[in-house]
């Protein structure tokens, strides 16, 4: 064996360029076996542990791959210090190599950090808190900067020249910087705005007109926002934008939990008179109605007493009209109503008269946020309200149709025809 060692140094002492290839191959292969066999058993084994542990953070630093770009260290580490022990190469060469083998450990470092910041953001995610104080916006910013220092570290490194002889050239390209950055600038800016003024969530429910938004937050990130839209279609806005534009948030909607009914039924005006005696006897048999009748006749009662014999006419006198006794019934009825807020606004007003007849608008709150509940309350009232507006003597407003026109049409052939005949 010492004798075959004394043979091979002795060859290579002849031919130094085998001596140097055989070297080079040799360092080479201790990278390749350190990354296979070192750096992914080690990984490996840290992932175990990760998997078996109670805590959760270790399991999304092992799967946004953290500890498997941080193993890459080692080949690179093996050829920056193997590469010296290498003969026959001249300084030059050493010096690249090992310039090379540096820069890429920078680059690792750094893809290893911005790594670590996104697993950062997923573990903060895993919080209540995160829905209102969102910081993916500054996980961003965070990593701009680590990919630019890194970018300036890695130059640094393959020039041999001092990050901060660097760093000073960039003073002069401060303005262009900021024009190429101009919308990272602005969203971020946006970003502390929003956080500061806890303008948006993930999960509020916003209206964006100008951007065709409507739905749900899903994103809130550093250049966008994410809407999914009732469609089920997805919206990204530039973060900047709710900065200098309005949009509707609905969290208050969702927090006060109630939601607005704010809809109207429209009244034909030719419908709308003054109750007969007969009438006023009947509604105070209307539970809801009893207390109002009996009261407003009592007032109209004692009002009309004070008018003169000659003043006694139906003309001068005040009587109950069916719009108001309905009105009255409506808001009784929304009084009562078990799905509706008693603590919030309850209105039945009369809107400005119109084309289309006079509105009777409702105006209350559901005790319920969620939306197919919500519309459900809704149309149950309204269908109440069309089906019960007949006993006032009332009637909907509703544009003449097809069947109208050709119930009116018929009716004139045949007074037309019988004239004839």
């Amino acid at each position: 064996m010492e004798s075959l060692i004394e043979q091979v140094t002795s060859w290579f002492a002849e031919h130094p360029y085998a001596a140097t290839a055989a070297a080079s191959l040799a360092l080479a292969m201790a990278a390749y076996l350190s990354d296979l066999l070192g750096a992914r058993r080690i990984v490996a084994l840290i992932r175990r542990v990760a998997a078996s542990s109670e805590v959760a953070w270790d399991d999304i630093m092992a799967r946004h791959r953290v500890f498997t770009r941080l193993a890459h260290l080692i080949p690179a580490a093996v050829i920056y210090y193997g590469i010296r022990a290498v003969p026959g190469l001249g300084a030059g060469v050493r010096t690249f190599v090992g310039s090379l083998a540096a820069a890429s450990m920078v680059a690792v470092c750094v893809m290893a950090v911005a790594a670590a910041l996104t697993a950062a953001n997923d573990i903060y995610r895993s919080y209540p808190i995160s829905r209102e104080r969102p910081i993916k916006g500054y996980i961003q910013v965070a990593q701009i900067v680590v990919y630019l220092l890194g970018g300036v570290l890695v130059l640094a490194t393959l020039l041999q020249r001092s990050p901060l002889l660097l760093l000073s050239g960039f003073g002069a390209m401060t303005a262009v910087l900021l024009l190429v950055f101009r919308d990272t600038i602005l969203s971020f800016v946006a970003s502390i705005q929003i956080a500061t003024n806890d303008m948006l969530r993930v999960g509020d429910w916003i209206e964006m007109p100008n951007y065709g938004a409507d739905g749900d937050i899903v994103d809130v990130a550093l250049h966008t926002v994410k809407v999914q839209n009732w469609d089920k279609t997805i919206t990204t806005i530039p973060t900047h934008r709710f900065i200098s534009e309005s949009f509707k948030n609905w969290r208050g909607m969702s927090q006060t939990g109630g939601r607005r009914i704010k809809r109207s039924v429209y009244i034909d005006t030719s419908s709308i008179r003054f109750l007969t005696e007969e009438e006023v006897e009947r509604f105070k048999r209307f539970a809801l109605l009893k207390g109002y009748v009996t009261e407003k006749s009592r007032e109209l009662r004692e009002t009309n007493a004070r008018l003169t014999d000659e003043e006694r006419a139906d003309v001068n006198a005040r009587r109950l009209t069916n719009i108001g006794t309905f009105r009255a019934y409506l808001r009784n009825y929304l009084g009562t109503h078990p799905r509706l807020r008693r603590d919030m606004t309850l209105l039945v007003r009369q809107l400005p008269p119109g084309a289309h007849g006079l509105p009777i608008e409702i105006y209350t709150f559901t005790n319920v946020t969620e939306w197919n509940a919500y519309e459900e309350i809704q149309a149950d009232i309204f269908d109440h309200v069309f089906a019960i507006i007949a006993e006032f003597g009332l009637r909907v407003f509703q544009n003449p149709g097809s069947a109208d026109v050709q119930a009116l049409a018929g009716g004139e052939i045949g007074a037309s025809a019988g004239s004839t005949g």
